[in-house]
């Protein structure tokens, strides 16, 4: 992923920066982008969403998203993880996406 452009799905990480900033008056948004837009490259780079489809990538994003500004990020993506496996929804490979979030954690060493 080119250092200056983040490309769907990873751009809804710089979503979430801007409404943690907006949220936040004490986070600097420059600073939230650059975080997020880090973790993008992270996963990106490390393919931890790798060999999930369109929908279950997606799905995966949106709740890193949630689960990374959580208090305790580790737990909140680990905890993301059993609970895809007990209720997935409409995931199309919930084992897939489990994993996908506990390598998620690893890469970001949470």
């Amino acid at each position: 992923m080119p250092s200056d452009t983040v490309h769907p799905p990873f751009d809804q990480f710089l979503v979430t920066a801007e409404e943690v900033a907006r949220a936040r008056p004490e986070v600097d948004l420059e600073l939230a982008r650059e975080v997020f837009h880090e973790v993008a490259t992270m996963l990106y780079n490390g393919l931890a969403l790798d060999g999930l489809d369109d929908h279950d990538t997606a799905a995966a994003v949106a709740g890193l998203c949630v689960d990374l500004v959580a208090e305790d990020p580790g737990a909140a993506v680990r905890a993301r993880a059993e609970a895809t496996l007990e209720s997935p929804g409409d995931l199309h490979d919930p084992e897939a996406v489990s994993a996908a979030y506990l390598i998620s954690a690893a890469l970001l060493k949470l």
